[in-house]
This record gives C-alpha cells, sequence and structure tokens, in this order.
C-alpha cells in the first residue's frame, strides 16, 4: 500500500508502528486481487486528514466492539451484528468493496493469525474472537 505521506506524518499518525511493515507479504498474498488495486489505489490519495478520519471511524467500531464484549451482549446479538456490519462499511467505504464472504475471511484472519489477534485482545483478551463471531452472524443475518 502506498501513502502519499511524508515519514513525519507518518510517524504523528501511526508512531513508532510501521504501516509499511507488512507490504511486501500483502501483495504476495492478495496482490492479485480486485481489492488490493482497489485499496493501492485509493489509499494513494489519502491525505493525513484522510488517515486521521479512517483511524477515528475504526477506533471508534473497536470500542463499540469492546463496550459490547464487555457487557457481554452476545455476538449474535443484533447490537453486535451492527457493528460488524458498520466494520465491513468502513471497509467498503476507506479501501476496497468488501462483500460479506471477504469480510468473513477478514474475521477469520483476526483469530488465525496472531499478529491481527493481539492487536484486539491485547487491552480485550478474547475480543478478537467475539468480532469474528460477530461478522459471521452479520453475513448470515444478510443471507
Amino acid at each position: 500500500m502506498t501513502m502519499n505521506l511524508t515519514p513525519e506524518e507518518k510517524r504523528e499518525l501511526f508512531g513508532s508502528s510501521d504501516p509499511d511493515q507488512y507490504a511486501d507479504e500483502v501483495e504476495q498474498r492478495w496482490g492479485n486481487t480486485e481489492a488490493y488495486r482497489q485499496s493501492a489505489q485509493r489509499t494513494a490519495r489519502y491525505t493525513k486528514d484522510d488517515w486521521q478520519s479512517i483511524k477515528a471511524e475504526a477506533a471508534e467500531n473497536t470500542a463499540g466492539f469492546a463496550a459490547a464484549f464487555g457487557a457481554g451482549v452476545p455476538a449474535d446479538d443484533a447490537r453486535a451484528m451492527d457493528l460488524a456490519e458498520a466494520h465491513r462499511q468502513h471497509i467498503s467505504r476507506w479501501f476496497y468493496d468488501c462483500s460479506t464472504e471477504i469480510h468473513q475471511g477478514l474475521g477469520d484472519m483476526y483469530v488465525a493469525d496472531p499478529r491481527f489477534t493481539a492487536n484486539y485482545d491485547t487491552e480485550h483478551p478474547g475480543l478478537a474472537a467475539y468480532i469474528r463471531d460477530a461478522i459471521r452472524a452479520n453475513a448470515a443475518r444478510q443471507g
């Protein structure tokens, strides 16, 4: 993914985390897909303000999942499924057209890949599996 940001802007937005760290792996795994092409095309033109919006929207969604999970809301409850749909729409709006099938694959990856699991489970152990389950329930709800 190519970002139209200066090194200073990247540091300001992402801290010590390097957003290009997995670029080669991502291109190798998904480089021949339409989703990859869409995402590369879209993200190449995003400004610092766009990335701030993307990050804020994603953080709000994750906080919603964490609150629902912490409150014991079942993953197949409408509240959790609505968060899953908002997550899918976020991806579609900012990166690529995310079908429910692709979204389920992402949810599975959040649990199967320890790097993703750690991202969600650090403060809320079990959150990655909860998000995956809400994504699956949302896909089933949509048929």
